[in-house]
C-alpha cells in the first residue's frame, strides 16, 4: 500500500521511489557517457536538500527560485522545495539578469539555485536590487567565495547533519491540493510577465488524467529524452511530472545544440518538444534530399508518397493489408528505417508536439513514416494540458480532443474558454489580471481563436491580441500565414504585416543554408549573405515560395509585399520570447524603416 496519500506530486515521487527502488529514474552525460541515477539516489538527494532548507528556515508557502538548465539537480531542487510545502518559482535558463530579477522580486522568492556559473553570474549582477534573497546554490562546482553562497554539493552535506528529520514527512502531508505549488511566469510578449499560480491539484490531475489516457503508449520501460525547458508548463506536466507517475525514465540533454548527438546516444522512445524542433529535422532531411543523385531523389521521392498514403492508417491505428502493406514494408527498409536511424529516433514511439501549432506538413511527414506525433493544446494557465491527439485517433491541422474532466465553449466572439480541475488559480498579485482572464461565470478566456469540428476537434485560427484589422475593417489571424510560409524550406522565420494598413506585408528571415545551397546549384555567385539577399534571382524566388505558401488563402489575406532580413530573430536579440514566440511589438518597433517602405503613400 502507498505510504503517502496521492494529492500531490512529491508525495506521488515519495510512493515512486519506494516501490521502484534501483531501477532508472534519470540519466545524464557524465565523461562522455549517459549514467544512471536510480530513486533511491535521486530521494536520498532529495531528502538532504530538503533538510537543508528546512535548516535555513524555509517555510511552508515561502518561494523559492530555480535557475538552471534542464539537469538532474534540477528535479532535486525542485522535489526538495516541494516537498516541504515551498513553492517553486522556475525561470528559463535563458533568461537575462534583468529578467531573472523581476521574476525573483515579483515573486518574493527567498533563496535561489542557480544551474551554471554563467547563472550565478547574471545573478550576482543585480545582487544588490534581489535583497529577499539570502542564499543562492550553485548545482556545479565554483571557486568563487561570495557571501551566502554554497554548492549544491555542501548544502546536501549540511543537511546530512540536520536534527529534526520527520519534519520532512509532516510537511508533505500537510500539503493540501488546493495549496500553491509552482508560479510560471508567462513569456510576456506584450508586456511584464504575470506569476500564474498552479496548485498541487492542478499538476496531480494533468498529469494523472492525461497518464490514464496514453497508459497504452506511455509505460515504466519507456525512456524521455527532457530538452524542452522545464520552466515551460508543457514539459514540467509531460516530460516531469507523467514520467514520475507512469515510473520512466528521463534522460537529460545536454542543450539544443546537440540535441541531435543526445537522440543518437539515448534512442528516446518519447520526446516532447515545441514545433521549431519538427520543422528544423524536417528541413534539414529536406536539404539533404536536394542534393542527394538524382536515383536516391527518386527513392525518397516514391518513399514519401507511399508516406502520404500511410497517413489514415497511422492516424486510426489500422493495420495495413495486401500490396500497400508489401510497399510500405519497402519504403520503409529503404528509406524511413535509415531516416530513422541515422537521426536516432528508430526507438521513437510516441512524440508530442505543443507550445504553438505544428504545421500539417511537418505533422504528416513524420506520421507517414510511422512517427506518432500528437499535437495538443494548452496554456501555462491551464497546467497546460486541456486537448491532445489520441495515437489511435490523430486528425493533422487540429489539437485533438479535450481531455476528461475538461469543459469547452466558443464564445460569440470566437474565444476558447475552458473550465476545469488543471485550471490556475490565478495571477500572483495581480487581482486585475486574474478577474479578467475569467468571465463572471467562471470561464478561463483563453485568448485563443478557436473552431470545433463536428467530431469534437479543435482547431486554434490564431491569438485574439495577435489579429491584424486591415484598413477595410477585415480580421485576419497572422498565425496561420506565418505557420504556412515557415513550411518554404527556404524560410526561416516570418512576420504578417499589416494592422490598420490596406494590405497584408511580411519580413522573411531566410533558411540561409537552404538558400545558399540552391545559389550555389543554381550558379549564383555571391560574395556575402547581403550580397545574396538583393540578388534577383532570390527575390524572385522568395516572391514564388510567398504565392506558392499562401495560395490557400483568400484575396484579402495574400501577401503583397515583403523585405528578406539579414538577421535571426532570437531570444538574445529581443524579437522572440523563451518559447520562441514572436514579439510583435518589437519586431514592428525595430523594423520601422523596412516596414514603412512596403507602404509608400498613395498606395492601394
Amino acid at each position: 500500500m502507498a505510504k503517502f496519500k496521492e494529492t500531490c506530486m512529491p508525495a506521488i515521487f515519495q510512493n515512486q521511489a519506494e516501490k521502484l527502488g534501483s531501477k532508472a529514474c534519470v540519466a545524464y552525460k557524465k565523461d562522455g557517457i549517459y549514467v544512471d541515477i536510480s530513486w533511491t539516489e535521486m530521494n536520498r538527494m532529495i531528502h538532504d536538500l530538503a533538510y537543508y532548507l528546512l535548516s535555513v528556515g524555509i517555510k511552508k508557502n515561502d518561494k523559492v527560485a530555480l535557475f538552471s538548465p534542464n539537469r538532474y539537480e534540477w528535479w532535486v531542487a525542485s522535489q526538495a522545495t516541494l516537498s516541504i510545502g515551498a513553492v517553486s518559482v522556475p525561470i528559463y535558463a535563458t533568461n537575462s539578469s534583468e529578467e531573472a530579477e523581476y521574476i525573483i522580486k515579483n515573486s518574493d522568492s527567498r533563496l535561489c539555485f542557480a544551474g551554471t556559473e554563467e547563472h550565478l553570474e547574471r545573478l550576482l549582477k543585480v545582487r544588490g536590487k534581489i535583497k529577499k534573497i539570502k542564499q543562492i546554490i550553485i548545482f556545479d562546482q565554483t571557486k568563487k567565495k561570495v557571501k551566502n553562497l554554497l554548492t549544491m554539493a555542501e548544502a546536501m552535506k549540511i543537511g546530512q547533519g540536520y536534527k529534526k528529520k520527520g519534519e520532512f514527512e509532516k510537511r508533505l502531508t500537510s500539503i493540501k491540493p488546493g495549496d500553491i505549488s509552482t508560479l510560471i511566469y508567462t513569456s510576456g510578449t506584450t508586456g511584464n510577465p504575470k506569476g500564474v499560480m498552479l496548485t498541487h491539484n492542478n499538476f496531480v490531475s494533468n498529469a494523472t488524467i492525461i497518464q490514464k489516457e496514453v497508459k497504452e503508449y506511455v509505460t515504466i520501460d519507456d525512456t524521455f529524452l527532457s530538452f524542452l525547458p522545464l520552466s515551460h508548463s508543457l514539459e514540467m506536466t509531460a516530460g516531469y511530472y507523467i514520467p514520475i507517475t507512469v515510473g520512466a525514465k528521463v534522460a537529460f540533454a545536454e542543450d539544443i545544440s546537440k540535441l541531435m548527438e543526445n537522440f543518437q546516444e539515448v534512442r528516446p522512445t518519447i520526446i516532447i518538444s515545441v514545433p521549431r524542433i519538427y520543422e528544423k529535422v524536417h528541413a534539414g532531411i529536406l536539404l539533404k534530399v536536394a542534393e542527394s543523385p538524382g536515383l536516391k531523389r527518386k527513392i525518397f521521392n516514391w518513399a514519401n508518397s507511399i508516406a502520404a498514403k500511410n497517413l489514415p492508417y497511422e492516424c486510426k491505428d489500422i493495420p495495413r493489408t495486401g500490396l500497400f502493406a508489401f510497399k510500405y514494408n519497402l519504403a520503409d527498409k529503404l528509406v524511413f528505417s535509415k531516416l530513422k536511424h541515422k537521426l536516432g529516433l528508430d526507438k521513437l514511439r510516441f512524440a508530442i508536439s505543443g507550445g504553438g501549432p505544428l504545421s500539417v506538413s511537418d505533422c504528416e511527414f513524420f506520421i507517414g513514416m510511422g512517427l506518432k506525433i500528437v499535437e495538443g493544446f494548452g496554456l501555462t494557465e491551464t497546467t497546460p494540458v486541456t486537448h491532445f491527439n489520441r495515437a489511435e485517433n490523430i486528425k493533422p491541422g487540429t489539437v485533438g480532443l479535450p481531455i476528461p474532466q475538461t469543459k469547452v465553449k466558443i464564445a460569440d466572439d470566437g474565444e476558447l474558454l475552458i473550465k476545469g480541475p488543471q485550471v490556475m488559480k490565478g495571477y500572483y498579485k495581480n487581482p486585475k489580471a486574474t478577474k479578467e482572464a475569467f468571465t463572471r461565470d467562471g470561464w478561463f478566456r483563453t485568448g485563443d481563436i478557436a473552431v470545433i469540428d463536428e467530431e469534437g476537434f479543435l482547431k486554434i485560427t490564431g491569438r485574439i491580441k495577435d489579429i491584424i484589422v486591415t484598413a477595410g475593417g477585415k480580421n485576419i489571424s497572422p498565425q496561420n500565414i506565418e505557420n504556412s510560409l515557415k513550411t518554404s524550406q527556404f524560410i526561416e522565420q516570418a512576420a504578417v504585416i499589416g494592422d490598420r494598413r490596406k494590405y497584408l506585408s511580411t519580413l522573411i528571415i531566410p533558411a540561409f543554408e537552404s538558400l545558399e545551397k540552391w545559389a550555389k546549384r543554381n550558379g549564383i555567385a555571391f560574395s556575402s549573405r547581403k550580397d545574396l539577399l538583393e540578388k534577383d534571382e532570390v527575390i524572385k524566388l522568395m516572391a514564388s515560395e510567398i504565392e506558392k505558401y499562401t495560395k490557400q488563402f483568400s484575396r484579402v489575406e495574400q501577401i503583397r509585399k515583403f523585405r528578406i532580413l539579414n538577421v535571426e530573430w532570437t531570444q538574445d536579440s529581443g524579437e522572440l520570447t523563451p518559447t520562441q514566440k514572436v514579439k510583435r511589438r518589437i519586431i514592428e518597433s525595430r523594423y520601422a524603416k523596412e516596414i514603412a517602405s512596403m507602404y509608400p503613400p498613395g498606395l492601394d
